[in-house]
């Protein structure tokens, strides 16, 4: 789609409405008076057959029949007639919002009719808002181009919707938050324009401050993962992400599988690309008030200010795994605070003016507080019995056009401050329910400014398309046996061309007898995809001391697992193990999943996530934010492990995600990791075709 080719639907000339209607509660009714009624000032034509004239406005009996271009067609009929309105009226409109119902939301004859309406789309270059949408909103231009009551307050916050209810239920809320919109869109089904698109678009909107979305899927990972990016390096992204307890896929056949849940992806993959998720719909409103009213903080220093002791140790509980922090004062400005606040009062931070402050307390405060390394500085107030609630607003409002730090409030109460709250918002201050709230808010603010908003960097690789034939060749081979898993002998042959080391094994097929093996003991298993867990199946015999061990143990798996292979290994030292592995997600593709190992993965569930492409620096750092950083950090005394030897194994791992589209799922659990020197080992390694 080229740049900007949405402006005439967003900002359309003329719009005409088909399936116009002069009934109240009509849908077609509904949509005119808004448009006519509510500020828009462009042509507006009545396309409805069945009339002459609704409300002495000429209607039309077609779009054809017009007579001239429009800019935007809404379409409010039967979606029986839609493909024909569309097919008919394609010569003079290029925008459609598509209102109608009944399309792939609907069962197999929708979906049939929605393929239709797509390839009518494509064939005309035409724009399709839809369909199954409420439509659209732009509050500047006084157009409600929806079946949504009123009109939202203009303002810089673009808002995105799968959901046409809950945009209108977000749109009620918003007028009591004093939220102003910059567009209210309605994607419905989404069939050709979705959040990707919108995305585009909305990053040259210059009346967008932030984009804050509604999603309950994403159409093209890959596609609006490229474009997120370059968005959220210009604009703040908020998305409010639904469907946080999806049914996890079906057929895994790998521990990583079972570990990596979609949604836990998607918030990985979301952090990546610098957009902001909320948690819930009350975060969702935090975030979209705090960017819409202010600029991020520029560092992470924040000072609380309270008249609650109370309040003031919840606000530092808050800050608990943030990377906003409590600022340490320096000399200067506790002396300053001490000569202008009571002896009682705390000049540490979070300060506590005491329950008797008045406002000058809070303009004195904040004034010495009003320096270049503070980021943020975070009032909060209780209204008890001397304090004048509506003198300190006002003094928050006059210092936040001065301050270089950003300000916001946190008035914890109900009938004495809300009046003040609803003041504060009017004047883009940013005013939380609780301090919790607001310290999350603020941290995620703080974390988008401060992220890499470069674009992925091309990575290099070397001698990537001879790895990628050798491992291409170990897994056609396998395929044409009709398995569906390489045995490990050929699952250690290809690692090791992407850098992960395996331990030395022999592989025995059915029929075969024991290896010749000189050192003892060894571990013997089943060599099978069928065997998951192979502790829980007893598919796994430790620590066999010589040959006529190994063959008595070899015949008792013969006959719990025939005609299995089975690999011999030598015992291996435990010090720490390591799963990792490829979790290929339905919608953004191969995500690299590893965290500590063992039989008890499952049960602790410690692992994080990679999300490709990666170079070896950004993998280095991933870990050391992540789960397993205290292994490479030497806790409780002991050495710490290798970081550049894992970040290695994690990048070669990465590559053959990348590169081998063939393997389903891979994952290598154990690997054995030490911190004494030794090189590290992959003792069992699981690649899914």
């Amino acid at each position: 789609m080229k740049k900007n080719s949405l402006k005439s639907l967003f900002n359309p000339a003329s719009i005409a409405i088909v399936g116009a209607s002069g009934k109240k509660g009509k849908i077609g009714n509904i949509i005119m008076e808004n448009i006519m009624k509510l500020g828009y000032g462009g042509d507006v034509f009545l396309v409805n057959p069945s009339c002459k004239f609704i409300k002495f406005k000429r209607c039309h009996p077609s779009l054809g029949s017009i007579g001239k271009k429009v800019d935007l067609a809404i379409i409010c009929v039967p979606a029986k007639f839609v493909i024909d309105v569309v097919k008919n009226g394609a010569k003079n409109a290029k925008n459609f919002v598509i209102i109608s119902a009944g399309f792939s939301e609907t069962g197999k004859e929708g979906a049939k009719r929605e393929k239709e309406l797509l390839a009518i789309a494509k064939k005309n270059n035409i724009n399709i808002l839809g369909p199954n949408c409420l439509g659209f909103i732009v509050p500047k231009i006084g157009l409600n181009a929806s079946f949504a009551a009123g009109m939202p307050d203009a303002g810089n916050i673009a808002f995105v919707s799968q959901s046409g209810a809950l945009a209108v239920g977000f749109m009620d809320k918003a007028k009591e938050e004093h939220l102003g919109f910059s567009s209210v869109i309605s994607i419905g089904n989404k069939m050709q324009l979705g959040e990707s698109e919108l995305l585009e678009y909305l990053a040259e909107d210059r009346e967008t401050k932030v984009i804050g979305m509604y999603l309950e899927g994403i159409k093209d990972g890959k596609n609006f993962s490229e474009i997120a990016k370059k968005v959220s390096a210009k604009k703040p992204i908020v998305i409010l992400k639904a469907g946080k307890t999806a049914k996890a896929q079906q057929a895994i056949s790998s521990h990583t599988g079972a570990l990596a849940g979609s949604d836990e992806i998607t918030s990985a993959v979301f952090e990546k690309i610098g957009i902001m998720r909320a948690d819930n719909l009350d975060e969702f409103f935090d975030l979209l008030q705090l960017i819409s009213f202010t600029d991020a903080p520029k560092s992470k220093n924040v000072a609380v200010v309270t008249n609650a002791g109370g309040a003031g140790v919840l606000a530092t509980d808050s800050f608990k795994g943030k990377e906003i922090e409590l600022a340490e004062f320096v000399k200067n400005e506790k002396e300053n605070l001490r000569r202008n606040l009571p002896a009682e009062a705390s000049v540490e931070n979070p300060v506590d003016l005491l329950g008797d402050a008045e406002e000058i307390r809070y303009q004195k405060t904040l004034e010495i507080l009003n320096n270049e390394k503070m980021g943020c500085i975070l009032c909060l107030l209780t209204p008890q019995q001397q304090t004048p609630v509506e003198k300190i607003s006002e003094i928050l409002k006059c210092e936040k056009a001065k301050n270089k730090a950003l300000i916001a409030a946190v008035f914890v109460g109900g009938e004495r401050v809300e009046d003040s709250i609803a003041d504060l918002k009017k004047n883009n201050v940013p005013c939380f329910s609780d301090p919790q709230s607001a310290v999350d808010a603020i941290d995620k603010y703080y974390k988008w400014n401060v992220a890499e908003k470069s674009a992925p960097k091309k990575l290099a690789e070397k001698n990537s398309l001879e790895r990628k034939k050798q491992s291409n060749e170990i897994i056609s081979k396998a395929l044409a046996d009709g398995r569906k898993a390489l045995f490990f002998p050929e699952a250690s042959e290809v690692m090791e061309k992407f850098g992960v080391k395996c331990v030395e094994s022999y592989g025995i097929k059915p029929g075969d007898g024991v290896p010749e093996i000189k050192n003892y003991p060894v571990v013997l298993k089943v060599d099978s995809d069928k065997v998951l867990h192979k502790s829980d199946k007893q598919a796994l015999i430790l620590d066999i001391k010589n040959k006529e061990a190994l063959e008595l143990e070899l015949k008792k798996l013969r006959k719990n697992f025939p005609d299995e292979h089975f690999v011999v290994q030598p015992m291996m030292e435990r010090k720490t193990e390591i799963i990792l592995g490829i979790k290929k997600d339905a919608i953004f593709g191969p995500v690299v999943v590893y965290g500590l190992g063992g039989i008890y993965t499952e049960v602790f569930k410690m692992v994080d996530f990679l999300v490709l492409p990666a170079d070896f620096d950004e993998i280095k750092k991933n870990v050391m934010k992540g789960k397993l950083r205290f292994l490479f950090e030497g806790a409780r005394g002991q050495a710490s492990y290798n970081i550049e030897e894992f970040a290695r194994i994690l990048k070669g791992v990465a590559d053959f995600a990348r590169k081998n589209d063939k393997v389903r799922e891979f994952d290598v659990n154990p690997l054995f990791i030490y911190n004494d020197g030794r090189e590290a080992l992959a003792a069992d390694v699981k690649i899914i075709l």
